[in-house]
């Protein structure tokens, strides 16, 4: 989805609205989906090993989250 697309659709909800990240596994062997549901708690702009730019929508437990933005605020001050 491209930031125009994601702006779009969220013009549609209340600002105060709380913002979730579902991710979805696949099936287990019973056919049953897990989905797992993170607040968004960043957003990162990277470029991958091809120049192309991207937007992540970070989420996931809280510590880890944090633990990653650190890092990775630490190595783009190099």
């Amino acid at each position: 989805m491209r930031v125009d697309e994601l702006i779009d659709v969220l013009r549609r909800y209340p600002q105060a609205l709380e913002v979730e990240l579902a991710v979805v596994a696949p099936p287990d062997d019973e056919g049953d989906i897990e989905i797992d549901r993170y607040s968004v708690e960043g957003v990162l702009e990277w470029e991958d090993e091809d120049g192309v730019p991207w937007l992540w929508l970070v989420g996931g437990e809280q510590g880890d989250v944090d633990v990653f933005l650190d890092d990775v605020e630490e190595h783009d001050h190099r």
